[in-house]
């Protein structure tokens, strides 16, 4: 495959044979040399092939292979003429990232780390499958993925400004939870309130570097040593259940025969199961939107108990990582309305924004990357320019370079926590397994993917966190 590199951070597949427009990568030359081992460039390309794409397929610095789209896949299409796909949202519909701030610091919380590590793990549920003892009724799901976050705080889990400081406000419109299957809203039970497995986690972080120290002040982070929180989880089994099963009506229905992949099974954004994967898509960022909600209530609640007090642990934001969504950008020269699949990305967008909270709309708003387990985390602010390049979008995380199969043969679980433990840093998880798949050289190099993405201007560095506690599913 052609691949041309157009500056330091910029490579180019030029638009050739069935490619509608060409792709282009956003990388360094240390992070494309790992893009060139998988099928991430030619995902990429297949992208540029589907019906109705706009300007150019975009991969984003963390990329890697995934099903249908790379995950750190970005593509806007045109509402008349283009699709929507799941392979391009993924099966964790919304996994994405929620983070607090507090007014503890690194010396507050050094005696009390096990306990309150101990006691968020007690409340909040881990691992494959596993949800709370108490179900929720199927008419109290289908409230949760239609008011998403706005429901658990209306039932006294949380405040009302957490909900101003989460994107769509937690509670994303056009969701039709009557669209989903009873095995969808049946997995989601039990989950809400639940972190899962894979490399979701729960940290407690220190501050370690602000490098735009107005921006901080502006999230309410201002010092070194400052604890924040941080919480990775998605849709769970609800999420995973609508991929699957729009994928198969897709297939059934529509097939695969003319895609260049037919992990790429999609639907025109106007048909009757588009509209009908949109809906169940939309009720699946609700629920991701409510779990999160959930799961910081009892984070505040363990602090309250621990520490004697959660004044101060206010939400800093909240943000979607696979998601579709109708938004405006600039089409040739043009304000357009498009459907944009984010895959393993984070929206960027800049100061001004109407969709930014008002008390961050002075500096733009806040970009969420986190870290694989025992590296860094970083929260970036959103720029003009990246709505200029990428269609206001960013890297979500490090990106993976090896599988969980790899993982397994070359790492250890009970070595790992030795070794986090010797940085200073307590690990707990369900069991052994997924702390070796989830180890930090399973992943890119985080550092490096903030720094593309920084040096591009579709994310500008802000803060960088450091875990001093984890929990893994």
């Amino acid at each position: 495959m052609k691949l041309k590199q157009v500056n330091s951070y910029t490579w180019e597949i030029p638009k050739q044979g069935d490619m509608n427009v060409p792709a282009y990568v956003y990388s360094s030359p240390s992070l494309i040399e790992n893009v060139k081992k998988d099928l991430t460039l030619k995902q990429t390309r297949n992208m540029a092939c589907l019906p109705g794409i706009q300007k150019a397929a975009l991969a984003m610095p963390d990329a890697h292979q995934g099903y249908g789209f790379p995950i750190g896949g970005v593509a806007a299409f045109d509402m008349d003429r283009g699709i929507i796909s799941p392979g391009g949202v993924g099966y964790d519909i919304n996994c994405g990232v929620r983070l607090l701030r507090t007014d503890f610091f690194e010396k507050d919380i050094q005696g009390k780390k096990k306990a309150l590590l101990d006691a968020i793990f007690e409340r909040v549920p881990t691992g494959v499958g596993r949800g709370r003892s108490t179900k929720l009724s199927s008419q109290e799901i289908k409230q949760v993925c239609t008011k998403g976050a706005r429901w658990v705080v209306e039932k006294g889990y949380g405040r009302e400004e957490d909900l101003k400081r989460t994107e769509e406000e937690g509670m994303i419109k056009h969701a039709d939870p009557g669209n989903l299957s009873q095995r969808a809203i049946n997995r989601g039970s039990s989950q809400l309130g639940s972190l899962g497995s894979g490399n979701h986690f729960l940290e407690i972080q220190k501050v370690t570097n602000i490098y735009d120290q107005k921006t901080a002040v502006a999230f309410g982070i201002h010092s070194q040593g400052q604890i924040l929180v941080m919480i990775h989880c998605g849709s769970r089994g609800l999420g995973h259940q609508v991929a699957s099963d729009y994928i198969r009506q897709m297939e059934n229905e529509i097939g695969t025969k003319e895609l260049p992949d037919r992990q790429l099974v999609n639907a025109p954004i106007r048909s009757k199961l588009g509209k009908k994967y949109y809906e169940s898509m939309n009720s699946a960022v609700n629920f991701a939107f409510a779990n999160r909600q959930m799961i910081a209530y009892f984070v505040r609640e363990v602090f309250e108990k621990i520490m004697g007090t959660s004044e101060g642990m206010d939400q800093v934001y909240d943000v979607c990582h696979n998601v579709a969504k109708f938004e405006t950008h600039m089409i040739n020269g043009k304000e357009t309305k498009v459907c944009i699949h984010r895959k393993g990305a984070t929206r960027s967008f800049g100061p001004g924004h109407k969709e930014i909270p008002d008390v961050y709309r002075h500096v733009g708003q806040p970009v969420l990357i986190p870290g694989s387990m025992g590296t860094s985390s970083y929260v970036l602010k959103g720029t003009e320019k990246a709505e200029e390049v990428s269609f206001s979008s960013t890297a979500h995380g490090a990106g993976r370079l090896m599988s969980r199969r790899q993982a397994l043969r070359n790492f250890r679980g009970e070595k790992i926590k030795k070794e986090l433990h010797n940085r200073g840093i307590e690990l707990r998880a369900r069991g052994w397994k997924c702390v070796a798949e989830e180890a930090s050289p399973v992943y890119k190099d985080v550092d490096e993917v903030v720094r593309v993405s920084d040096s591009l201007g579709i994310g500008k560095l802000v803060v960088k966190a450091d875990p001093v506690g984890v929990i893994k599913g």
